[in-house]
């Protein structure tokens, strides 16, 4: 082959000594040169030699494999407390580049593969996203992983390995098509299955009470099989695990099934069980689908603390058998346990250990729910109603009825405390407890979470103040201090050095490379707002990224765009509490203002007004971007099936970041901390972490509109009339009509009415009332866009005040404030260097 081109200069990082001991170049080529092993370099496009879907990952993977084994470790790992994080979602991205910077390695990968004449970036571009998360929730968990290992605390995080993701997002006629995202048709070669510990799950079945306590019996059993991932930390040869569980069918299904001649009802049965891991969070418009998410939600959650009470056995006894009484220091400071839920959709964690302490280990109540309380810890992540689960007690009772037992004794419990603190208040006993009895019987998830955990705490300031003083304002006047705020961060070795090496690059020239593992040190660059030569710098890096992307969107997307223009983009998942539907308006008013700046974001596939404002979306664009008069001045471009790998292209280019969500509905978001990181401004009003980075950056460096928190609260006291804002503003009538008369779907003129029946009569989250505001603000930024000095002084001043929102940050507060551990600076030594090297502290990281 003859070598590849380079594009542009090597790519570099800050400095890798001591990652992985000396001769990196050499030691991957071995690993990817002999001819044998060409197939590890896998997926260049066109070239029949190589297997798609495994670049390089083999010789990558085996690089921390040894850190990753408790050999290596001595042993020492026992003596530490352990992390669990539970989340139903890890939104995880590509590896190949992650982990080659967290090993330091790079830019010798880069090199190993340019003397095979390969090109490294089209290597990475191969790779697909992991299916394993759709928003926020499951990236904050990632960026969570690879913040716990980068801080040597002994983590594990534990979920599903779904096969399919929720979906790929395809865009025909401007409709949300959905399509199979079959992520693992290749395999997946960072995973290695662990059949050896293979659990069994029991659902449905019934309960039988006796003397010595209850017994669930005649259960249905999925076996679940774990996959482990390593999750090494930045620089320090620290290696965590990621353990994903797949159902399984037991190899004796339905037997008598089979043997009576029904071999395709056995099959069929077959296929249900392992349906639990099949798709990310199914549609649950429906009965079955409400079914599937729960079974999802009990499954990962039952094979987790079966996992977690074998391994502390197998530390504190040196044997994985059942010890008595075995539990001592469950939850204490030394080999103790910690679990982290993330939001409710693990909450039947709690029930489950308790139906493992009482009915197996047999502890009295009062001693297993004293343990499982000081186990437990809760992150709440919305105060949207329709986000905090409620299950229908006919549901968990037929799936898993010993569970609804054990959470009517919880409840009975409560509820008995909250009387004999409140007596005769019959409508406190109602607010607070876990069992909801208008209509359709539920049981309250958050409820139950709050009840059964030691911490609950929100993930921004605002956020962690409403949720104090109005979702669970009975809960935090009853325990005030359980009650925390943790706010949100993002790690910086994937959200800034991965995805923006330009910019990293710059920032280590004037401040040298620490703030890779302590990002306060951003603050150093307030040194540097009036320096033209650093202004300029920062600007070129700017230009660079929008011209790369303006080539990637030319290539995927078959659309050319101007990279002199500004770069407005507004990415979210499609809510109307995120208000795409103001920016879809204000893009019609400039549209309207001729001549004069782009959306993306995915539907959930049952979420019908989320669909319909795509499909608006995409009808404004085509009249838009089709108007000769408007040229190249204006363009909206919605970029289909938006993932961890698309937003690492987009987030550098942006110019302005949208973060427009109404006042008191956004709990955190953490797409704000990404642009601010990478040298976008805000556009935003005043709710979830904006309020922080206006803290942080000052608020005149952000571009802050609309109503705060108590003018919303106070609008819905009064009443909102959307009516009186269409009559009042003429832009905004004029929009609202084009739209209303099929302006902008001339072929179906009444296509958009349900959209606009929304915003007039339903619309709780009030786009007419921020309109106004939203517009003016608009104009200042295209003012200030103009003036290119001041602009980029103030990027300079928000990447200076970015450091609070690194997620090393946020570990650390949750380590010390609920795990109550210790970060370790150790970095344990490489595997070929001998171990009594380094001082005999205590490291982390076991593939056990």
């Amino acid at each position: 082959n003859p070598k590849a081109a380079r594009s542009g200069s090597c790519r570099k990082q800050p400095s890798r000594a001591g990652a992985v001991g000396g001769g990196g170049e050499a030691l991957v080529c071995a690993g990817i040169c002999p001819a044998p092993r060409l197939w590890l370099l896998g997926g260049l496009r066109n070239n029949p030699l190589l297997t798609p879907g495994r670049p390089l990952s083999p010789p990558i993977v085996a690089l921390p494999a040894p850190c990753w084994d408790p050999a290596v470790t001595g042993g020492r790992i026992s003596l530490l407390q352990r992390i669990y994080y539970l989340s139903l979602e890890f939104y995880m991205g590509r590896t190949l580049q992650n982990t080659m910077i967290n090993l330091g390695l790079q830019n010798a990968c880069d090199e190993a593969v340019y003397q095979l004449g390969l090109d490294m970036e089209e290597l990475e571009e191969i790779e697909e996203d992991a299916g394993l998360g759709n928003g926020g929730l499951g990236r904050l968990a990632a960026c969570f992983l690879d913040s716990m290992a980068t801080l040597g605390l002994a983590a594990y995080g534990y979920g599903i390995r779904y096969e399919y993701g929720i979906f790929n997002q395809k865009i025909r006629d401007g409709w949300q098509v959905e399509e199979a995202d079959d992520w693992l048709r290749h395999g997946n070669p960072w995973e290695k299955a662990r059949p050896e510990y293979m659990l069994p799950v029991h659902f449905y079945g019934r309960v039988e009470h006796s003397a010595t306590g209850a017994k669930w019996v005649d259960t249905q059993v999925v076996l679940a099989l774990p996959y482990d991932t390593p999750v090494p930390g930045y620089m320090n040869n620290t290696v965590n695990t990621m353990r994903l569980w797949s159902a399984r069918a037991p190899n004796d299904f339905n037997l008598r099934d089979f043997n009576v001649g029904d071999y395709i009802q056995a099959v069929l049965d077959r296929n249900l069980a392992e349906n639990i891991s099949r798709v990310l969070y199914p549609n649950d418009n429906f009965f079955e689908g409400k079914e599937l998410r729960l079974k999802q939600e009990y499954f990962v959650v039952a094979a987790t603390l079966q996992d977690i009470i074998r391994r502390f056995k197998a530390s504190k006894f040196g044997s994985t058998d059942n010890v008595q009484p075995g539990l001592e220091g469950f939850c204490g400071p030394s080999m103790g346990v910690a679990i982290q839920l993330n939001d409710t959709h693990p909450a039947m964690a709690i029930p489950e250990l308790m139906r493992i302490f009482v009915d197996i280990e047999k502890l009295p109540w009062n001693k297993a729910w004293d343990i499982t309380k000081r186990t437990f810890a809760y992150t709440n992540h919305t105060v949207l109603p329709e986000a905090l689960e409620r299950w229908p007690v006919d549901l968990v009772e037929k799936l898993l009825p010993r569970h609804l037992q054990i959470i009517y004794e919880i409840n009975q419990r409560h509820l008995d405390h909250i009387a004999s603190l409140f007596p005769n208040d019959v409508d406190r006993l109602r607010r607070m407890s876990l069992i909801e009895e208008g209509g359709t019987k539920r049981i309250n998830m958050a409820h139950l979470c709050i009840v059964g955990s030691h911490a609950v705490n929100g993930v921004a300031k605002i956020h962690s103040e409403i949720v104090k003083t109005q979702v669970f304002e009975d809960f935090a006047a009853l325990e005030p201090e359980k009650f925390q705020n943790k706010t949100n961060g993002i790690t910086p070795r994937r959200w800034l050095l991965l995805c923006n090496p330009g910019l990293a690059e710059l920032i280590a020239e004037k401040i040298g490379e620490d703030y890779v593992r302590d990002l306060s040190q951003l603050t150093k660059l307030h040194e540097f707002v009036d320096d033209d030569l650093f202004i300029r710098e920062v600007a070129k890096v700017k230009q660079e990224n929008k011209v790369k992307f303006a080539l990637y969107l030319e290539k995927e997307y078959k659309v050319k765009i101007n990279p002199s223009s500004m770069f407005d983009v507004h990415v979210k998942r499609i809510h109307e509490y995120k208000r795409q539907l103001m920016n879809c308006l204000h893009i019609i008013t400039m549209y309207n203002r001729k001549p004069p700046r782009p959306p993306r974001g995915q539907a959930a596939p049952g979420y019908h007004m989320a669909k319909m404002i795509i499909k608006l979306i995409n009808a404004v664009a085509h009249v838009v971007n089709n108007d000769p008069v408007v040229g190249s001045k204006l363009k909206v471009i919605f970029l289909e099936n938006y993932r961890v790998s698309l937003a690492e292209k987009v987030i550098p280019a942006t110019d302005l970041s949208e973060q427009i969500s109404t006042a008191g509905t956004e709990a955190s978001g953490t797409g704000n901390m990404k642009f601010m990181l990478n040298g976008a401004l805000t556009i935003g009003t005043m709710d979830g972490a904006n309020v922080e980075m206006a803290e942080e950056a000052g608020e005149e460096n952000l571009f802050i509109f609309g109503m705060r928190v108590e003018d919303v609260t106070e609008l819905d006291r009064e009443g909102y009339n959307a009516q009186k804002y269409y009559d009042q503003l003429p832009e905004l009538k004029k929009a609202v009509d084009q739209i209303k008369s099929g302006f902008f779907s001339p072929k179906d003129p009444d296509l958009f009415k349900d959209v606009v029946n929304m915003l007039f009569h339903h619309d709780r989250f009030k786009v007419f009332a921020d309109y106004e505001a939203y517009v003016k603000c608009q104009e200042k930024v295209s003012e200030l866009y103009l003036n290119s000095k001041a602009w980029t002084k103030m990027v300079i001043r928000n990447i200076a005040a970015a450091g609070k929102f690194s997620s090393d940050r946020t570990i650390k507060e949750y380590a010390r404030d609920i795990w109550h551990v210790e970060p370790s600076d150790l970095k344990i030594p490489p595997p070929n260097e001998p171990r009594d090297a380094v001082e005999d502290k205590t490291p982390n990281g076991t593939a056990a």
